[in-house]
C-alpha cells in the first residue's frame, strides 16, 4: 500500500497522536453477535412463552415429585389418623420430611419453629380450629378461618406430605419455651 491509501483508511479522530484505522469487524465476530441475538430470541420464546413444563420451576416441581414418590414408596399411603400422626411425630427420619415441608410452606405465617407470626403459635396448648391431633391434618389439607389458612391438599405433590407435616406440627407442641406469639384459641388436652 502506498502512503495515500493509508491516509484514506485512518479515521478523523486523533487522541494523543494515536489514530485508528477504519477496518470492518471480523466476520466471525459479527456472526457471533448475530448468533447471540438469534439464540436469545429463541431462548425467550421457548422458556418464557407460558407453555407448561418448560420453566425451571416446573422442572423443580417434577423432580421434587419424583423424589417424594421414591421416598414415599416405602410408606405407602398414610392415613391422617391419630396413631399414624403420633407415630411419625416420634420418627426422626420422617419428621425431617415434615419439617422440610413446614419450612418451605408454613414458616412465613407460623414463624420459625412454629412460634407464630401472622398465623397462630403452634407450640403452646391453645389452638384454633384444632381439637384433636387428627384436626391438624384436616386444617392443613382444607384450610381454615375463611381463607386465612390456605388449603394445601392441591398444592403439595403427595398426600403423605400432609400427614408428615401434621406430625411435625404435632411434635412442636410444648417446645416453645413460653416464647412466641401469645396464645390464641382454646386450650386442648394433650395428644
Amino acid at each position: 500500500m502506498n502512503a495515500k491509501s493509508d491516509q484514506d483508511l485512518l479515521l478523523d479522530h486523533n487522541y494523543d497522536g494515536i489514530q485508528e484505522y477504519d477496518n470492518p469487524l471480523p466476520g466471525w465476530w459479527s456472526g457471533l453477535f448475530v448468533g447471540t441475538i438469534v439464540f436469545s430470541v429463541l431462548y425467550l420464546l421457548y422458556h418464557h412463552s407460558g407453555v407448561e413444563g418448560r420453566s425451571i420451576y416446573d422442572e423443580y416441581e417434577r423432580e421434587a415429585a419424583e423424589v417424594f414418590e421414591k421416598r414415599f414408596a416405602e410408606l405407602g399411603e398414610l392415613s391422617p389418623d391419630k396413631e399414624t400422626i403420633l407415630k411419625y411425630a416420634n420418627d426422626p427420619k420422617w419428621l425431617a420430611v415434615g419439617e422440610a415441608v413446614f419450612k418451605a410452606n408454613c414458616v412465613s405465617c407460623h414463624g420459625d419453629g412454629g412460634l407464630g407470626n401472622v398465623g397462630p403459635n403452634l407450640t403452646d396448648d391453645y389452638w384454633k380450629n384444632v381439637e384433636s391431633v387428627e384436626d391438624i391434618a384436616k386444617v392443613i389439607a382444607n384450610g381454615a378461618a375463611g381463607g386465612a389458612m390456605p388449603a394445601w391438599k392441591n398444592r403439595l405433590s403427595h398426600p403423605n406430605q400432609i400427614v408428615l407435616t401434621a406430625a411435625y406440627v404435632a411434635s412442636l407442641r410444648g417446645k416453645g419455651g413460653g416464647g412466641g406469639k401469645p396464645p390464641e384459641g382454646r386450650e386442648i388436652p394433650p395428644w
